[in-house]
């Protein structure tokens, strides 16, 4: 069933600055990202400055391809591939029982420990990368299709924001309330 291009590129739009802003924040604090991706013990500490380096670059080429209609579709699996990829990391390292090491979703002036929510919060930007590959529907798009689209990204980029400062803020506000 053919997708709406409304729906097709406003997911690219979502991701695309997801994933830009995430590559802004590991390039301004590049010392500390390569602290956290030594904290999941997942790869050798020789190489964790050197992968800490390529990561931002690599989320910020898929973004800007997520943004191009003739590389969308390699990017948004692309996209698939590093949002699965962080979800496993996470995944691993709860198995392991090691919930006390900061995901780096929170940016560089933000900790958030590891919980199983976050693999919930990836499968759901996996399936918004899914959409943005998706070949669209054939249609000619008018101006309030583009304020639409804009819209619609715009919207689930603060749904994404509220639910993230929701889980960063979490063990917070459970501790205010006396859980």
């Amino acid at each position: 069933m053919p997708i709406d291009p409304i729906i097709v590129i406003a997911s690219a739009l979502a991701i695309a600055v997801l994933l830009a802003s995430a590559a802004t924040h590991k390039l301004r604090a590049p010392t500390r990202f390569a602290r956290q991706l030594t904290d999941y013990q997942l790869v050798p500490d020789p190489l964790a400055r050197p992968i800490a380096k390529m990561i931002p670059i690599l989320e910020l080429i898929i973004a800007f391809t997520l943004l191009v209609p003739m590389t969308r579709a390699w990017a948004a699996l692309s996209a698939v591939s590093l949002i699965t990829l962080y979800a496993a990391a996470i995944g691993i390292n709860l198995w392991r029982g090691r919930r006390d090491i900061d995901c780096g979703c929170a940016g560089p002036d933000q900790a958030q420990p590891l919980r199983p929510v976050l693999l919930l919060r990836n499968s759901v930007l996996i399936a918004l990368a899914l959409v943005a590959g998706v070949t669209p529907l054939v249609r000619e798009l008018t101006v309030f299709d583009s304020f639409v689209t804009l819209l619609a990204s715009a919207v689930a980029l603060l749904i994404y924001a509220a639910a993230d400062g929701l889980l960063a803020n979490s063990p917070l506000l459970l501790k205010l309330i006396g859980r």
